[in-house]
């Protein structure tokens, strides 16, 4: 049978690429029926119909998925955050960080519309830049006005399946666009009531920009720590993971604990304080959450 990966999703019908071909499938009733659902950069077994049409008829296993945006096997997620209009958060960023990584997805930081940004302002973006490098991430400035960073951001894509995350009004579409002008993504301005901007994608859909595919999507509608443990939470903050190993206590969870290795770290100035500051708000959220049965 022959096999293809879905490229967008769109009305219930999935758009299987196959050797330069496209095919529009339905999903079989039997993935309603185990509660499954085809998502794009799923690995399928389909069946055409005709040279235009079909169905898909098996899922490959994943090696990871998100919910919302839907979409499966990601290598890498580019999380796109603005210097100014929407202002940089950290505290945002720092949510992204963690459910990315916790998704078994490689981030990428990259700060958009630097060239808005001056003075104080400016400075506290690069600073910004030079405390999460230190930490180990990538981190990319750019600006789709001056071209800066485009040309650093483009070989990041070759032969991976990445995702363009971020709030909406950051510049994920104006960046692809001035990465692959042919696709001419709809953009919006940002609203000046709202502070923030509209989204302007739909569906998800992957991209060929740069020898691979780049998933262009409505955004994270979800931002919540669902199926992450209180115990697993600093093993994806990697500054603080580093020091848990010389904790006195097994298991430290670095909050009140006495002889914290962590803790010592940030007095030390060792590990950012905004960034422990942040560990400490995601594990009371975590914490305080209501089970689900």
């Amino acid at each position: 049978m022959p096999q293809g990966k879905i490229m967008k999703a769109l009305s219930g019908f999935y758009y299987v690429l196959d050797n330069d071909h496209v095919f529009q499938c339905r999903g079989r009733g039997v993935f309603r029926k185990n509660k499954v659902t085809p998502l794009v950069g799923d690995e399928v077994v389909y069946q055409a119909e005709n040279d235009r049409e079909g169905y898909i008829l098996e899922i490959g296993n994943r090696k990871n998925e998100l919910i919302r945006p839907p979409i499966a096997n990601i290598d890498q997620a580019i999380l796109v955050f603005s210097a100014v209009e929407p202002g940089f958060s950290s505290l945002l960023l720092d949510r992204f960080l963690v459910l990315i990584e916790a998704n078994n997805i490689t981030p990428v930081i990259c700060i958009s519309k630097v060239d808005l940004a001056d003075g104080e302002k400016k400075e506290a973006i690069y600073e910004f830049a030079k405390d999460y490098e230190a930490i180990g991430y990538e981190v990319i400035l750019t600006s789709t006005i001056s071209k800066e960073g485009i040309h650093d951001l483009l070989p990041l894509f070759k032969h991976k399946t990445s995702v363009f995350a971020g709030q909406s009004g950051v510049g994920k579409s104006s960046l692809l666009n001035v990465l692959k002008p042919e696709l001419d993504l709809k953009t919006s301005n940002i609203s000046t009531h709202l502070g923030r901007g509209k989204h302007t994608t739909r569906h998800v859909e992957l991209l060929m920009v740069g020898q691979g595919l780049v998933a262009d999507t409505p955004g994270f509608s979800s931002l919540d720590f669902l199926g992450i443990e209180a115990e697993e939470l600093s093993a994806y903050f990697p500054e603080i993971s580093e020091k848990s190993a010389d904790c006195k206590f097994r298991g430290c969870t670095h909050v009140k604990e006495p002889k914290c290795a962590v803790k010592a770290a940030v007095e030390a100035e060792e590990i950012k304080t905004y960034r422990y500051e942040h560990y400490l708000s995601f594990m009371e959220e975590i914490k305080d959450r209501k089970p689900r049965y």
